[in-house]
């Protein structure tokens, strides 16, 4: 899941959280597919940022998923040895993977 900035979703992302306004109230639910309709309503809302699902918009300066990946095993090196820091490191590179809305770990 990928939290951007309203004016960078486009119609059919899907939303992994919902929106809620100052108040409290839901806006919209978790799994909401945005229509254009939606993105300019909540436009209309002073809506600022949304949390979507996958990774779908590239923002400069980020890392990429296999950066991050590299970046993990390269922290890890050290301590290949002790079973349950590589379950650890396992763990943390899955984590990452879904949090990006891709399948399996890939190097």
């Amino acid at each position: 899941m990928q939290r951007i900035l309203l004016a960078q979703t486009a119609p059919e992302m899907i939303l992994a959280k919902e929106i809620l306004n100052s108040d409290g109230m839901v806006l919209c639910g978790a799994g909401t597919t945005l229509t254009q309709s939606l993105i300019e309503r909540l436009t209309s809302m002073d809506v600022v940022d949304v949390t979507v699902e996958g990774h779908p918009v590239i923002i400069e300066g980020e890392k990429t998923l296999q950066e991050e990946l590299r970046e993990i095993d390269l922290r890890f090196q050290r301590v290949e040895d002790i079973a349950p820091l590589m379950y650890l490191k396992k763990r943390i590179q899955a984590q990452l993977v879904a949090s990006r809305g891709l399948g399996a770990v890939t190097k």
